[in-house]
Formats: structure tokens, C-alpha cells, sequence
């Protein structure tokens, strides 16, 4: 998936705000299209979601960027809002970093309405002005950790670091981060110094032997350790190197690991999360400040966040951000325990980790690769 990927520079620009109100009484922010003085008069205004649903319906349409029908289960929202809406669907994959570049170079002629990103880049696409604030009728039920305080920013679904173990490799599956040290296979990540999902599996393993978002030091230490054993090998993990029995161990999204179990074969994968714990990040839906189809970008983000959007992620394996959603029998089974998550710990502070994620690639090459043997 072309959407975990470094940070790039995107150019900043301004931002104006105004004021919506969705159903659940929330106070949501928006700004007026540019491009469009019908949609302007109509954002000007505060609007109940009723108002907002009715505009989505005459726009007909909503563009978005990295959210396509075969991740996290895009397929069946888009599908649910073309049934219940009317809402026609156009996507383009892509990297965060250029969803964001994406709606800075087209704001004179905007095609995108909203994006899907990961949790570091949603400060990012604030500070560069891009986006407009929409607070869904579910605010309440999103954790502080997973949202921007003005709702710029709003995670739909989280994932969690996890070790994907191939059984006809490996006889006894690693549960732990100790375990991986004791074994005698190769543990496969992406290249750190391209791939935001390796960076948090550094910070994944430095949370579980107490470091934080500050300090990296226990998770270098942990895989310097296991480049002096041999067993440390960077790989892009993906369907045909699993099939062919390169990858003993992986380390990658509990997500990502889920639908490779299930597509391959659910009986040859274990997926677990290790037990001395892990990094919780997310995906977030940015809503583009030029947004041709503003309404329906905010009455798809309201769809997302509600039971039947959450339950269509679970489909895609990606956990709900809103605890309080009830998952049909057969989804639960497909998903990790709920209990192995529990020392499973957001990150704090994401503008420490930030400075932290531009040191690592060099603080890699230094202190672990120096180890490959």
C-alpha cells in the first residue's frame, strides 16, 4: 500500500474558518469553497447535518485520495453512500504526503474532496492550511488522542504494530519481544528509512522496553541486537514473498497482517501483538479546503464514523477508533483479541515524535545497519 511513506514538504498556505453544526450538537468549523459562491453562501451559515446531507445529495459526488475499494474495506462505504446518497465515487492511491501536496497544487482547480492519511500527517495538513474543520455527531466517542481539537483532523480506524508468523517456518510463534530475540529466524520489516510503518515498528518495539516517542534508544538497541544475530532483514512484505515462504516473521500493521493471513490462508499465519506492548496509530480523514464536493466529503466522513462505516472497516480488518460499536460475530473472530491490546499505547506527543522520525533513518544506519551481516 503506496500510503505509508515518508514525510515529504509540502508548501503552506492560509486558512479561513467558519462555523457548522452537525446533529449531535457539536460546533464544527468549515470553509467556504472558493471555486464555487453557491457553495460559499450555504457554508456561511450554521448547518444541521439534515442541511449538510441535503447539499451532499445535490453535489452527487465525492473525489478522495488513498482510500481505494481494496483497503480497509473502502469498497462497501463507498457502495452504502452511493445506495443511501446517491454519491458517485472516484478515488486515486497515493501517498499521505502527496494527498496533502495534492490539495495545495490544486487549489485554483480542485478535483479531490478527502483523504485518508496517517495521524502524523493530520497536524501537518493543519500547519499547511489545507483543510476544513468538520466535527461528526460521534465526536464525544472519539478518544482525545485520535482528533484534532477543531476537527481538522478525525482518526476513523487504528492500527497497532503486530508480528505475523509464518507456522511452516516457524514452530513455536513468537507472543513476545524477548521471543523474537530467543528465536533462530529471520524477522522481516520495511526499510526504515522509507516506510512509516518500519519507523513505528522502532517505536513499537522502544515503547514495549520503555522508551517513548523521545527516546528511540531501546528500540535501536533491540534491533542492533538482532542485526548482530543475522536475523534482521528489510523487505516489502507483500502477498507473493509470503506465498513463497520468504518471510518467517514480519513485523508490519495488525491490519495489514489480518488480510494477508486471510487471502493466503488463515491456518498457516499466526498474528499476534506482542505482549510487553506496542505503538496505537491511526488513519485520519483530511477534508480538503477546495473541496469541489464539500458536503459530501463531511457527509462522508459522518458515514465512516458511524456503526454501519466502523463495522465496514472491521470488514477490512482495520479496529474501530469508536469503542463503543458492536461487531457482528463473524468479524470479531477475524480480529486479534481484544485483550492482547492492552499494553498496546498511542503516541503522546506528535510533534516530538516528528523530530524523532526525521533523526532515525540516520540514527539506523548508524547504530543497526552498521550490524547486518
Amino acid at each position: 500500500m503506496i500510503r505509508i511513506s515518508a514525510l515529504k514538504t509540502v508548501l503552506a498556505m492560509g486558512l479561513m474558518t467558519i462555523t457548522i453544526t452537525g446533529c449531535g450538537g457539536q460546533q464544527n468549523t468549515a470553509t467556504p469553497n472558493t471555486a464555487s459562491d453557491a457553495t460559499a453562501e450555504h457554508t456561511r451559515k450554521e448547518l444541521s447535518l439534515e442541511e449538510i446531507t441535503n447539499l451532499a445529495k445535490k453535489e452527487g459526488k465525492v473525489v478522495s485520495l488513498g482510500m481505494p475499494d481494496g483497503w480497509a474495506n473502502w469498497k462497501d462505504t463507498w457502495t452504502d453512500l452511493d445506495k443511501k446518497y446517491g454519491l458517485q465515487h472516484i478515488d486515486t492511491d497515493m501517498s499521505s504526503a502527496e494527498e496533502i501536496a495534492k490539495f495545495e497544487a490544486e487549489k485554483d482547480n480542485p478535483t479531490a474532496d478527502i483523504g485518508d492519511v496517517g495521524i502524523s500527517f493530520g497536524p501537518v495538513a493543519v500547519e499547511k492550511g489545507v483543510t476544513i474543520p468538520y466535527k461528526t455527531s460521534y465526536w464525544n466517542d472519539i478518544p482525545d488522542w485520535a482528533k484534532d481539537d477543531q476537527g481538522h483532523w478525525t482518526v476513523a480506524y487504528q492500527g497497532t504494530i503486530a508480528v505475523l508468523t509464518d507456522k511452516k517456518l516457524v514452530n513455536n510463534p513468537p507472543t513476545s519481544w524477548d521471543d523474537l530475540l530467543k528465536g533462530d529466524y529471520k524477522v522481516v520489516m520495511d526499510d526504515v528509512a522509507v516506510s512509516n510503518q518500519a519507523q513505528m515498528t522502532v517505536l513499537a518495539a522502544a515503547m514495549a522496553r520503555g522508551g517513548n516517542e523521545g527516546n528511540i534508544q531501546p528500540g535501536l538497541d533491540f534491533f542492533a541486537e538482532l542485526a548482530k544475530q543475522g536475523r534482521l532483514a528489510s523487505m516489502d512484505v507483500k502477498p507473493t514473498n509470503l506465498e513463497k515462504g520468504e518471510v518467517p516473521v514480519a513485523l508490519l500493521w495488525d491490519f495489514s497482517a489480518l488480510g494477508y493471513r486471510d487471502k493466503i490462508d488463515p491456518n498457516r499465519y499466526e498474528v499476534s501483538i506482542l505482549k510487553e506492548g506496542s505503538v496505537v496509530s491511526g488513519y485520519t480523514t483530511i477534508i480538503n479546503k477546495y473541496a469541489p464536493h464539500p458536503h459530501a466529503a463531511m457527509l462522508a466522513r459522518e458515514y465512516i464514523l458511524s456503526d454501519e462505516g466502523q463495522i465496514n472497516l472491521a470488514k477490512g480488518y482495520a479496529r474501530p477508533i469508536r469503542a463503543n460499536v458492536k461487531l457482528p460475530e463473524d468479524v470479531m473472530k477475524k480480529m486479534i483479541p481484544f485483550e492482547q491490546y492492552q499494553n498496546a499505547k498511542p503516541i503522546n506527543d506528535y510533534k516530538v515524535w516528528a523530530e524523532t522520525a526525521k533523526r532515525l533513518p540516520q540514527m539506523w544506519q548508524e547504530q543497526v545497519l552498521v550490524n547486518v551481516q
